[in-house]
């Protein structure tokens, strides 16, 4: 279950959906990877600021259900977890060195989606519009703000 997370100075609570696929997807998550997989998951949340909600796999592709802190990027925990994970695998599991040749447990690619602990965009749209007093509020933006200008 996701929880508010107090720092000195900000309160929060950012979960992401993360997937990422096996080099070539290839299918070489076997019960063993799993057991290997959540292990190092564990271990990561001790060393770093990284609740693992949930994890899935199949068997070319894995699913974390992941919360965080501000300071740690989607990207930056996808390099770490993938990292982490593939180095651990490997070493832990070697024959799925047979399979996956190149050195790469993971594919280049993944998924990431955020996740809102308290509803969908509109849920949420509906409660930023009916902050404060109705009269008072001003829609300075709806819709999606461009870079540029055309």
């Amino acid at each position: 279950m996701s929880r508010y997370v107090h720092k000195s100075h900000n309160v929060s609570v950012l979960l992401y959906h993360i997937v990422c696929p096996t080099k070539y997807r290839r299918s070489v998550i076997s019960p063993r990877v799993d057991e290997v997989l959540r292990s190092v998951c564990l271990e990561i949340s001790k060393r770093y600021e990284i609740d693992f909600l949930e994890i899935g796999t199949d068997g070319d592709h894995v699913h974390f259900l992941i919360q965080s802190v501000p300071t740690m990027s989607p990207t930056r925990l996808v390099t770490l977890i993938k990292s982490l994970t593939a180095r651990e695998v490997f070493a832990q599991v070697p024959e799925i060195k047979d399979w996956l040749w190149g050195g790469s447990f993971w594919s280049s690619g993944y998924f990431v989606n955020s996740v809102s602990r308290h509803g969908s965009e509109d849920t949420i749209r509906r409660y930023v519009r009916e902050q404060g007093i109705e009269e008072e509020y001003n829609a300075l933006h709806v819709g999606q703000l461009s870079l540029f200008s055309e």
